[in-house]
């Protein structure tokens, strides 16, 4: 390879790098602004997406607030819940062992005296900021039991104690159930909503931002070169009136001058020359 070939690629290397530098630089000041022609109209419509961006981000944060405060009362209420439910399961499942030490085995007997559910529950919604949390309520007064008799010979106050227990820890399953799905959904719903929080606190609003202000730069360049091509314009007008007036300045003293020239004539022609007579 000659020197010559080698001096030329070494300066083209640097004008492609400098071209793709150049090139990277508009890309990313392309995506901190959105791509729009710069009118009036659109300035207009820049600012009114400007002010439903600020007050949807207030309203989101106001949002993101009260989902946060909730959350930190149900995730208090579930942790206390959780411990209480160790207890519950505990006494529960020891008197169910005193239950059968006295009573017996106790499941033929409880299976076929039941014949539907005494505890039904239903799904209700609670509504906190536009979320709905599912939650479970008891329904029914659970007055029928065909297990009456049950325990009648021995072990009637064991078994008795032990069905109250299991009442209420399952009472309890069900409020921590209610707990724990709606510490799920608000946790769901509140990652999404801050989410939209930041979007439109560092993406939307300062594109929209940005775009106003080129939007705004683009006019007023445009505002100044519209005032300086009509000054030009008029320097021009003003230019051409000069030499206008110059010209016709000109004009009338080369008219002048020629009824001067005219005028000179005539006298010289009105006076006869003197003549001489022997």
């Amino acid at each position: 390879r000659s020197p010559s070939r080698v001096a030329v690629r070494s300066r083209v290397v640097p004008c492609s790098l400098a071209a793709a530098r150049q090139q990277a630089n508009n890309t990313m000041s392309d995506k901190k602004r959105y791509l729009i022609f710069p009118t009036r109209m659109a300035l207009t419509q820049m600012k009114a997406r400007l002010v439903g961006a600020r007050k949807g981000h207030d309203l989101l944060k106001k949002k993101s607030d009260a989902l946060t405060i909730r959350f930190r009362e149900i995730m208090k209420e579930l942790k206390d819940n959780k411990e209480s439910m160790k207890e519950h399961m505990r006494d529960s499942f020891f008197s169910l062992t005193e239950a059968k030490f006295a009573a017996g085995d106790l499941g033929p007997i409880v299976m076929e005296n039941v014949s539907q559910a005494t505890y039904k529950v239903r799904l209700e919604s609670e509504n906190i900021a536009g979320v709905h949390l599912p939650k479970f309520e008891k329904f029914g007064d659970g007055a029928h039991q065909t297990n009456e008799m049950t325990g009648l010979s021995k072990g009637g106050a064991q078994i008795n104690r032990s069905r109250e227990l299991f009442l209420s820890s399952l009472e309890q399953l069900v409020k921590l159930a209610s707990l724990q799905t709606a510490f799920i959904t608000l946790d769901e719903v509140i990652k999404v909503t801050r989410r939209r929080v930041n979007a439109l606190e560092y993406v939307v609003q300062p594109r929209l931002e940005n775009t106003i202000a080129y939007i705004i730069s683009e006019l007023d360049e445009r505002d100044r070169e519209e005032f300086y091509r009509l000054k030009k314009i008029q320097d021009k007008k003003k230019e051409l009136a000069a030499k206008k007036k110059a010209e016709m300045a000109d004009f009338a003293l080369e008219q002048e001058a020629e009824s001067e020239d005219l005028l000179s004539g005539f006298a010289a022609d009105e006076k006869d020359p003197d003549m001489l007579f022997d």
